[in-house]
C-alpha cells in the first residue's frame, strides 16, 4: 500500500517563529531542539539544560520518596489495624484502602511520566533518570532494591 500520500515526516510542534521540538526515535546525546514531555519544556542553552537534568534527578529521586511513603503508610496502618475490635478494624481497612489505592493511582501516574522523559531517547536525559533512581533509593529506599522499578 502506498502511504506516500499521509506525509508522517515533518511533524510541525512549534509556535510560530520557534524552532520545532525534535522527536527523535533513536538514541542521541543531541540537545537540539530538543523538549522534554512538553513543547514549553525546552532547551535552548547549556543552563537550561543542567536545570532540567538536576529538576529531572529531584523527580526521579521524588518518585523513591513517594514509594517508600508508601510502604511506610502501610506497615503503620497494621500497626493501627492489630489491635482493633473486629468492628473498628473493618472501618480503619477500608479506609486504608482508599489511601493506598490513592498513592497506587499516584504512583503509577508518576511512573509513566518518568519513563515519557526516557522516552526522549536522549541520553543526557536517561542518565538523569537513572542517577535520579539511584539517588532516590539512597535517600529514601528503605526496602530491598529487587522491588520492581516497572512504569506499571
Amino acid at each position: 500500500m502506498d502511504h506516500s500520500h499521509m506525509n508522517h515526516g515533518d511533524v510541525d510542534m512549534g509556535h510560530g517563529d520557534q524552532p520545532t521540538c525534535s522527536m527523535n526515535m533513536l538514541f542521541t546525546w543531541s540537545t537540539e531542539n530538543l523538549c522534554i514531555v512538553f513543547s514549553s519544556w525546552r532547551i535552548t542553552s547549556n543552563a537550561s539544560l543542567i536545570i532540567s537534568l538536576a529538576a529531572i534527578v529531584a523527580l526521579t529521586a521524588g518518585y523513591e520518596a513517594l514509594r517508600e511513603a508508601s510502604r511506610r503508610y502501610e506497615m503503620r496502618l497494621e500497626q493501627r489495624v492489630e489491635g482493633m475490635t473486629r468492628q473498628g478494624r473493618s472501618a480503619e481497612e477500608q479506609t486504608g484502602r482508599v489511601f493506598k489505592a490513592a498513592f497506587y493511582g499516584v504512583q503509577v501516574f508518576y511512573s509513566f511520566f518518568i519513563m515519557l522523559l526516557f522516552m526522549t531517547y536522549n541520553g543526557w536525559i536517561m542518565l538523569a533518570v537513572g542517577f535520579g533512581a539511584f539517588l532516590g533509593y539512597l535517600l529514601f529506599g528503605g526496602s530491598s532494591a529487587t522491588k520492581s522499578a516497572a512504569c506499571h
